[in-house]
């Protein structure tokens, strides 16, 4: 298993999340550039978290004209892994791989904390090795309020595609458990064909001791099951 770490001018997580995946799994990491034409043979392809082109325009939407984004396109239609964190998130609805938009949050303010997220399909590589019950994971972000129109949120539904909702402590969806004014309080969802996932908060901020938090190293853990099954 090898997995891709994609850098655009601006991103700030790249190596948070090298770090994880690399400590976790103990799997070599390839740091991508984004004017990279070549995935190098990675399986699994990580858009990190930051502000890719300052977040110019909108978030993620000069992004997604990178070199690199036509390889990652070109990796998911084969199946393969692709995975985007935050700003990574928005990239990947930028470019159309996943469904809906993040918006500004609201109140347009920037936030930054803990905040508890549950599991809302296990049914994904991301996902299958999680249990039922609420995860404390760091967000920071301006622009992660999820918007979907009826139609897709539907689907979403339907598909069990939606990976996690902001929660409270117990696991319940409430309006004040909701950081952003995400619509359903969904916090990550998925493609169609689940082997593309989004999520807004940070599990690579929550995955080692030295943090305070190892929530997020399910995820990690997960993918690597899924992946080499």
């Amino acid at each position: 298993m090898k997995f891709g770490v994609v850098t655009f001018p601006g991103s700030n997580c790249d190596e948070d999340m090298a770090y994880a995946v690399e400590s976790l799994t103990q799997q070599p990491v390839e740091r991508l550039w984004h004017k990279d034409h070549d995935l190098r043979g990675c399986d699994m392809v990580l858009l990190p978290g930051g502000f890719s082109y300052g977040d110019y325009l909108r978030s993620g939407a000069i992004a997604r004209f990178s070199p690199i984004m036509q390889e990652v396109a070109a990796h998911a239609k084969k199946g393969g892994l692709v995975f985007g964190v935050c700003n990574g998130f928005q990239v990947l609805c930028e470019a159309g791989l996943l469904p809906g938009a993040l918006l500004h949050n609201e109140g347009r303010k920037f936030v930054c904390r803990n905040t508890w997220i549950r599991p809302a399909s296990l049914n994904t590589p991301l996902t299958a090795g999680l249990k039922p019950k609420p995860l404390l994971i760091p967000i920071a972000h301006g622009e992660g309020r999820y918007y979907a129109d009826s139609e897709t949120l539907k689907v979403l539904n339907e598909e069990d595609r939606v990976l996690f909702h902001y929660c409270d402590h117990e696991g319940w969806l409430k309006e004040e458990s909701n950081p952003n004014g995400s619509v359903e309080n969904i916090a990550g969802v998925c493609n169609a064909g689940r082997n593309v996932f989004g999520m807004m908060p940070h599990p690579e901020r929550a995955a080692d001791e030295r943090l305070g938090n190892t929530a997020g190293r399910a995820l990690f853990e997960s993918l690597l099951q899924a992946a080499l099954a």
